[in-house]
């Protein structure tokens, strides 16, 4: 059974004439890459159908999870953009290591969300196995990278 959670309301979101003129960025891990890029191109496909300009997307590679959160707070600093979309994936293995890259990025993002300047979304995969990534990057259970762009936009135009 598919069950495409990515799907969503266009009528939603705001018109592209309003789009057009906003600017957006993506914070992305290099690490699992196989699960981010796609995640990432997801969000910038989805920029785009919307009304987004192609030059008025940012993307910005760190090199892991930990690592969002100084990406995130360098693009806020800048003040260019309407909102911004962090992608990453943490996939647990033995050691509790998971444990701290998953405090560590969802405590320092959540920290930028507060600050209020600028919506930061949240799109980083914690899962337990591969396949359970696989299945949020364009699988069976949607692409949450395109998620993401959708509640960027939505948040920007609140």
């Amino acid at each position: 059974m598919t069950t495409d959670l990515s799907k969503y309301d266009s009528s939603l979101l705001p018109s592209a004439d309003v789009l057009e003129r906003q600017r957006y960025a993506i914070v992305v891990a290099d690490w699992n890459s196989e699960i981010t890029y796609a995640m990432a191109q997801g969000a910038v496909d989805t920029f785009i159908k919307q009304g987004v300009p192609e030059d008025n997307i940012d993307v910005i590679h760190v090199p892991g999870a930990v690592e969002l959160t100084y990406g995130a707070a360098r693009i806020l600093r800048e003040e260019r953009v309407n909102a911004l979309v962090v992608i990453g994936c943490v996939i647990q293995g033995d050691t509790p290591h998971f444990d701290y890259v998953c405090q560590s990025v969802t405590q320092g993002i959540a920290f930028l969300n507060a600050q209020g300047k600028v919506p930061v979304i949240f799109s980083v995969l914690t899962v337990l196995n591969k396949q359970q990534a696989l299945d949020r990057c364009g699988g069976k259970l949607g692409n949450k990278g395109i998620e993401g762009a959708v509640t960027a936009i939505r948040m920007a135009n609140l």
